[in-house]
């Protein structure tokens, strides 16, 4: 009966409400964590795991390989954040006014892509922006009499393959996340902006952007990890980790490459907490500009 007492009381009920999301954090983030710090200042073999303190650090800025992938991550990163963000944006206070007709059926084909496999989706676009006639990109091309290319053999040609990509993939899922912030904008601010004789644009940069603001930071404090952590998509697209000159290899992809393929996992841990560190600097030192850790008046 004390114990039942016990659970019931107003004061342990909630931390027992909790405590399967704590104990799931502690071990499926917390403890992966403080293991692959710790793994990042050893070398490790299948024989023998050695201390080499900051060794592994030392080297990944010398490492010219791991600099490439950082830049194209980076890259990746930025493009989308500029793909990403505005467009769906206005994709989503189209889909929120009365120009737009069946509207749910266009919510469905924009988010549709997003259920997709990144499997299947990575080979289809191989295939489409693949260098051989076929390619569909290549029969566009040679319609409009430019002849083929080798688009996953460039650089910035696969870096447009990447984001088109990306762009099919997410574009329905970040304009769901501004639907639901304009959702909470009250109508009668639009309806007074009626009355003082506002234009559309005037209410979308005086009403809308403002209001969907706290939205817009969420979506950009996602797409920045989302587009440091890519691995899948360009792994798929170019059917591995090998693509001519690394132009097609990101951070989390030499990660994979040097702990799971070279079996060198302190290294890969290292190049882990750099891109985790690099992921919370930009994050925070973007959520301060945006003013989230400002005390309200």
């Amino acid at each position: 009966m004390k114990t039942k007492n016990f659970l019931y009381s107003q004061k342990v009920a909630p931390y027992v409400f909790v405590l399967p999301f704590i104990l799931s954090f502690a071990i499926f983030w917390i403890y992966p964590l403080v293991t692959a710090f710790t793994m990042s200042f050893q070398k490790i073999t299948p024989a023998t795991t050695d201390w080499v303190g900051f060794s592994n650090y030392t080297k990944l800025l010398k490492d010219k390989v791991f600099l490439t992938a950082v830049a194209n991550s980076a890259k990746y990163m930025f493009f989308t954040l500029v793909l990403l963000i505005p467009f769906p944006m206005i994709f989503a206070v189209l889909m929120d006014s009365n120009i737009v007709k069946a509207k749910g059926v266009w919510k469905a084909i924009l988010y549709m892509p997003a259920l997709t496999s990144v499997v299947i989706s990575g080979t289809l676009f191989r295939l489409m922006f693949s260098e051989y006639k076929t390619g569909q990109m290549n029969v566009i091309t040679q319609m409009l009499g430019m002849g083929t290319y080798k688009w996953l053999k460039n650089g910035w040609s696969g870096m447009v393959a990447l984001l088109v990509l990306a762009c099919w993939r997410w574009t329905g899922v970040n304009m769901l996340y501004f639907l639901s912030g304009l959702k909470a904008i009250d109508p009668s601010l639009y309806e007074a902006a009626d009355i003082d004789g506002a234009s559309p644009v005037q209410k979308f940069f005086r009403v809308t952007l403002p209001l969907l603001k706290p939205t817009t930071i969420y979506v950009l404090t996602i797409s920045v990890y989302a587009g440091l952590a890519m691995f899948l998509e360009s792994y798929m697209l170019w059917a591995g980790n090998s693509s001519p000159n690394n132009i097609g290899l990101t951070i989390v992809g030499y990660l994979y490459k040097r702990g799971i393929e070279k079996n060198d996992m302190g290294y890969a841990c290292a190049v882990g907490v750099v891109l985790l560190i690099v992921a919370l600097i930009i994050n925070f030192a973007q959520l301060i500009m945006n003013g989230t850790f400002k005390k309200e008046d």
